[in-house]
């Protein structure tokens, strides 16, 4: 099989996996929870590639802000794919409740590529570091300071609040030729004592 195909194969199963271990990792929630934001699912007109900010290089997170939703992280937690399991890992509940993560499997945001955030909305102590998400309109922005003294700022163009079980692993996961965030976390009720959904913010890194 010629590498490049190989290597493509490999993202996809990855990404599959990811998708899947995700949406059970983020399902904790409180034994009070908060309600379901009902966020739903909105976009803007598609950004030219013209119009996208120039690349940054690599340089890991160490935290993110979110003005519209009273966000402001000082902490990066680093996510890994369990090697055991194929999982991959989210904020510790007890520990990160407040605190972003990021997959390490991907690019470092501001780089070419997709890179990955998710963040609890709440968890079995009561609401987290999304908990106010439904304030999150398109336009907002997301902005992670790096370790390079940089600040990634992002500007959402989409928002998709979706079923679980039908979770877009292509289009969260896929590549693209420009630098760009996904951030994820949890909404929709109560089920089975889980969260029925994802949410889901599309941004594009902004000059």
């Amino acid at each position: 099989m010629p590498s490049t195909l190989m290597r493509r194969t490999r993202r996809v199963i990855v990404a599959t996996t990811l998708a899947a271990s995700l949406t059970a990792a983020l399902a904790a929630c409180a034994a009070e929870p908060p309600p379901d934001p009902k966020v739903g699912s909105t976009s803007a007109a598609p950004v030219a590639s013209t119009a996208t900010a120039t690349a940054l290089p690599p340089s890991k997170p160490t935290g993110m802000k979110i003005d519209a939703a009273g966000v402001d992280a000082k902490k990066m937690v680093d996510l890994e794919v369990d090697a055991a399991t194929g999982e991959l890992g989210v904020p510790d509940a007890d520990t990160d409740a407040n605190h972003p993560g990021w997959w390490t499997g991907g690019v470092t945001p501001g780089e070419k590529g997709v890179s990955v955030l998710v963040a609890h909305f709440d968890t079995k102590h009561g609401p987290a570091l999304m908990k106010d998400v439904k304030k999150i309109e398109l336009g907002d922005l997301v902005e992670v300071p790096r370790e390079d003294g940089r600040t990634a700022k992002f500007k959402i163009r989409e928002i998709e609040d979706v079923d679980k079980k039908d979770f877009p692993t292509g289009k969260v996961y896929g590549d693209t030729q420009r630098p760009e965030l996904r951030l994820l976390t949890c909404g929709g009720e109560i089920k089975d004592g889980h969260r029925t959904n994802n949410i889901i913010f599309y941004a594009d890194l902004t000059p």
